[in-house]
């Protein structure tokens, strides 16, 4: 079954400020930078590779005009380059309304054979990088006192067992866990917390760290038969991340065409 059609901006997100980790390049970041910048929202992307970001803020800004553009590079292991990019959210466009937490790092290891490095490695980026950035998003949405919403990369690796996954799958349970805990935190200021959970969205840097068989038995076992395109994951993270969302906090919503 071949994907289906992409569906044009409908305005859901215009005059909004949104924060987006790992933005630069064809994965699910990038789609939802284009995506949320269809929908009339202004953004400030973050990536750890300075180059491909580069490389994406000036097509985004050549597309879609310089004003509604910022980039700064973000390693979000380093909570002084997280603080950083949200400062300039701040400076840029007057503060924020929405944080894209989609920094993440995977990998395949045994558990017998994986070594300490490998475990920390996945841990920090993708859970402990969510929690820095979740953190400093929440306070500077509570000083504004205007309501704002978080949305969460996580998997479904984070329900379902998944061999040479065992890194990953506990960062990204946590990442489960961190949201519906931060969403009760922060619901007492008009804020909402949601996750995505993607079952398999096919792009380059994907192809880089997985095998192909294992890609192929992933794909193989989705109901329509193909992969998501990054940009269907997105189309959800923009539902979240607008007011037709407006009673969903604390929820992993799976974005899945396969039993979690």
């Amino acid at each position: 079954m071949s994907a289906p059609q992409y569906i044009s901006g409908h305005g859901l997100l215009t005059g909004r400020t949104a924060v987006i980790t790992a933005a630069a390049g064809a994965g699910i970041g990038g789609a939802t930078a284009r995506r949320f910048l269809e929908e009339g929202a202004r953004i400030v992307i973050g990536d750890a590779h300075a180059r491909r970001l580069k490389e994406t803020e000036q097509a985004f800004a050549e597309e879609f005009g310089a004003d509604r553009v910022a980039a700064l590079p973000c390693d979000v292991t380093d909570e002084t380059q997280v603080q950083a990019l949200f400062a300039l959210a701040e400076r840029t466009h007057d503060g924020l309304d929405i944080v894209v937490n989609n920094a993440g790092l995977g990998g395949t290891a045994a558990l017998t054979e994986m070594t300490d490095e490998q475990w920390t490695k996945v841990l920090d980026v993708t859970l402990n990088g969510t929690f820095r950035c979740t953190r400093t998003a929440l306070r500077s949405l509570r000083a504004a006192g205007r309501g704002g919403t978080v949305v969460n990369n996580a998997s479904v690796v984070g329900w379902r067992a998944q061999s040479g996954q065992a890194h990953y799958a506990a960062a990204k349970a946590g990442v489960m866990a961190l949201t519906r805990c931060a969403a009760i935190e922060a619901a007492e200021y008009g804020v909402r917390v949601n996750a995505v959970a993607p079952s398999l969205a096919m792009h380059p840097h994907l192809v880089k760290v997985t095998s192909a068989e294992l890609l192929d038995e992933l794909t193989a076992k989705e109901a329509f038969g193909r992969y998501a395109e990054p940009w269907e994951v997105a189309n959800v993270i923009v539902f979240l991340a607008s007011d037709y969302s407006s009673y969903l906090t604390g929820e992993v919503v799976s974005v899945s065409s396969q039993r979690a």
